[in-house]
């Protein structure tokens, strides 16, 4: 009898990790003017004109988020061969609710983009600038 409790409380632990979902959000988002990708706690954003990049992980959990990032703004045509974007630091926060998300953008320089709404599993609408 007593070498069954270790296993009972070894297969009983075992139960409770597998019930556990992801921890953080993952996959695609999209909405107008944005589009989110979340992958191993990372995230990558395109704008209609910028992107950016979020390096924290945004928990799974229902309810409001604020993460660390980069913002790059882009540049209307085409790309030139060693052309240089700068970037600057940004604070990614907003709310996760069951597949929906908004999200607002504040840049280091003080100007703030958004608030954005995304759905999982949705593309984005993004209308490069020309």
């Amino acid at each position: 009898m007593k070498a069954l409790v270790p296993l009972a409380l070894f297969a009983l632990a075992g139960c409770s990790a597998m019930g556990q979902g992801p921890t953080t959000l993952a996959g695609q988002w999209g909405g107008p003017g944005i589009g989110l990708v979340l992958e191993g706690g990372l995230g990558t954003v395109e704008y209609d004109c910028a992107a950016g990049t979020i390096d924290q992980p945004i928990p799974s959990a229902d309810g409001p988020f604020t993460v660390s990032g980069t913002h790059r703004a882009g540049a209307s045509g085409p790309v030139r061969v060693g052309q240089i974007f700068t970037s600057q630091r940004a604070t990614y926060s907003g709310t996760s609710t069951k597949g929906d998300m908004t999200l607002t953008v504040k840049l280091e320089d003080g100007n703030e983009l958004g608030p954005f709404t995304l759905k999982q599993g949705v593309p984005p609408t993004i209308n490069r600038c020309l």
